[in-house]
This record gives structure tokens, C-alpha cells and sequence, in this order.
């Protein structure tokens, strides 16, 4: 899988698997709730853009994460099926 995460209101990457270049891979169900939510169902060769609200994500403001109280996109390619 390759993937892009961006903030909603700034519009900032804060992480990029296409900017370390190399895939990741991980089991779906140690991924925030909104990619256990929204992967399933994709098939090798796709994409797919996520827009997550915090609940979804790293929780409320000040819930510990620095991404913690913001809305997120992902755009996400599926490489593989593993």
C-alpha cells in the first residue's frame, strides 16, 4: 500500500509512504477506525481518498496524538493483497 495523509483545514501532509519510497504493510486492524472503515472492499490497483473526522482518528483535541481534534484525508493505493 502506498498513501498520502493530509490535514483538512491546512491542507499539510503530515505523512507520505510515496515520500520515503517504499510501500508499508500492516494489519488492518491496528489502523485508526476510519482505515479499518474505509479499506475494506478494495482491490489490488486501487485507489481511494479518506476524508476521517477526528473521532475516526486520533480522538479530541488534546487526546495525547499531534494529530489528536483534526479531520484527515488519505489517499490511499493498494499495491497487493496480502
Amino acid at each position: 500500500m502506498h498513501y498520502a495523509g493530509v490535514e483538512f483545514d491546512s491542507g499539510e501532509e503530515f505523512d507520505s509512504s510515496w515520500g520515503r519510497g517504499e510501500t508499508i504493510q500492516f494489519p488492518l486492524r491496528g489502523l485508526i477506525q476510519g482505515w479499518q472503515d474505509g479499506i475494506p472492499g478494495m482491490k489490488a490497483g486501487g485507489r481511494r481518498e479518506l476524508v476521517i473526522p477526528p473521532h475516526l482518528a486520533y480522538g479530541p483535541a488534546g487526546a495525547g496524538h499531534f494529530l489528536s481534534g483534526k479531520s484527515l484525508i488519505f489517499i490511499i493505493d493498494l499495491v497487493a493483497v496480502g
